[in-house]
């Protein structure tokens, strides 16, 4: 049993919210520790005795980070923007231009990304690769390598969207139902009964039942969800709301806020996983990133100031 499987097995008994909570927010306070360590290190430039202090403090914030965002137990769609955003902070020459960042990320979509998307999906567990770390590469070579990545459904958005168009066509926009999903994501669905499935697993089980498909577990790019709700409507109304945060992202990436620069820039890069979606997944994620990185570090100074 892989790595991967082990986790969801234990993940099945806890309620999403539980995860979500647990993955999405408490394991990300430490990223956001680091940013305030890290500034005020950089800040004060003098050895002493406090400085010493947070420094090793800083360096266990990392291995803790480490520890609970690693490739062996989270998605691709976390560690991108997580150790990019590290990337950011620690060394922000790397990427600090239009052309460094492009050919970053295509580096990072082309063979990073695809290297560690083949690593997660072994099929052998951590104490296995712990002794006898042949056994890593074994399974890695007979699964595809990074070639596997490219030969199956990552790149889905296109025929994704063209399959929520035929949805729409044969059962009707839901003029914002769709949406209530991510937005009111916080009420559990044993309350709620009604509640709408995402709308990457809404579209997933319609070409179940009508084309016969293999699984529901797709992505739903953020043009097809403006779509289903308004139609073109809808559309051109995701493209105004996107463009609002992302000039109010890049207001708070020169705001010298440094809580409020490194959450725009994590947005910069969660926006890959957020315009893929679905909508539901990429708007929880990030909300549950912004809470764990921005609010309870901002409401622990405010305490510790009291």
């Amino acid at each position: 049993m892989s790595v991967f499987s082990k986790a969801n097995m234990q993940e099945f008994n806890l309620s999403k919210g539980g995860v979500l909570l647990r993955k999405k927010v408490l394991f990300l306070i430490p990223l956001g520790s680091i940013v305030i360590t890290y500034k005020y290190l950089i800040e004060k430039r003098k050895i002493n005795s406090n400085t010493i202090i947070l420094f090793l403090v800083l360096v266990a914030l990392l291995i803790l980070l480490f520890i609970f965002k690693n490739p062996f137990t989270e998605k691709r769609n976390a560690l991108g923007p997580i150790y990019i955003t590290l990337i950011y902070l620690f060394y922000p020459k790397l990427i600090n231009s239009n052309a460094k960042l492009f050919l970053f990320l295509f580096v990072s979509m082309i063979l990073v990304f695809p290297l560690i998307s083949a690593i997660t999906h072994v099929n052998i567990s951590f104490a296995e690769i712990m002794s006898n770390p042949i056994e890593l590469y074994l399974s890695f070579v007979k699964h595809g390598g990074i070639v596997n990545t490219f030969n199956t459904l990552h790149y889905d958005a296109f025929a994704n969207i063209m399959a929520t168009v035929e949805f729409v066509s044969n059962q009707g926009y839901s003029f914002g139902f769709q949406l209530l999903s991510a937005f009111l994501f916080f009420i559990p669905r044993s309350i709620w009964v009604s509640k709408p499935l995402s709308t990457g697993e809404l579209i997933g089980n319609y070409l179940i039942e009508e084309h016969h498909f293999g699984y529901n577990n797709l992505s739903n790019p953020i043009i097809s969800e403006g779509y289903i709700n308004f139609g073109l409507f809808g559309v051109l109304l995701m493209a105004i709301f996107l463009a609002y945060f992302i000039v109010k992202f890049i207001r708070w990436l020169n705001s010298g806020n440094s809580l409020k620069e490194i959450i725009a820039f994590y947005f910069a890069i969660h926006l890959m996983f957020l315009l893929r979606g679905d909508f539901t997944n990429g708007f929880v994620y990030f909300i549950g990133t912004f809470i764990g990185v921005v609010i309870i570090p901002n409401l622990i100074i405010k305490i510790f100031k009291k």
